[in-house]
């Protein structure tokens, strides 16, 4: 879908991917729903449309479309260490299960969806399985 934003026309759409600290099954209910929520609401203050979500115990898939002047790791930057305090702040818990106290590891995937119905980019994400088992093929 075509957007407009200071001066701009843009269909930049990205598929973000971070996991947890050493890949640790700690995203599951209350905490993921905490994640979405933060998610959800961290996407709607800074201007990026939500196309996709899905969150499993060891990582969390984000598909978004964002203006072209907000760089990818910007938007890495802004989803994981928000997130993170959020879900620290709702579920200290987390902390003890995590090593160093630290929820996400350093690195993230980024991607681009280009052109893409929002129902395709739906389907591929939710097909991804716990534990980073990519289902289908490539």
């Amino acid at each position: 879908m075509w957007r407009a934003s200071g001066g701009a026309i843009y269909n930049t759409n990205y598929h973000l991917v971070w996991t947890t600290k050493h890949r640790r099954r700690v995203l599951h209910p209350p905490a993921s729903e905490t994640l979405t929520k933060a998610i959800v609401a961290l996407c709607e203050e800074h201007g990026y449309t939500l196309l996709a979500l899905k969150i499993v115990p060891d990582h969390v898939h984000v598909v978004l479309s964002v203006p072209p002047k907000v760089a990818p790791a910007t938007v890495a930057k802004i989803l994981k260490g928000a997130s993170a305090r959020i879900l620290f702040a709702m579920h200290p818990e987390l902390k003890q299960e995590l090593p160093e106290g630290r929820l996400w590891n350093p690195i993230y995937l980024v991607a681009t969806a280009g052109r893409v119905r929002k129902s395709v980019i739906q389907e591929f994400v939710e097909a991804q399985k716990p534990g980073g088992e990519e289902s289908g093929g490539s």
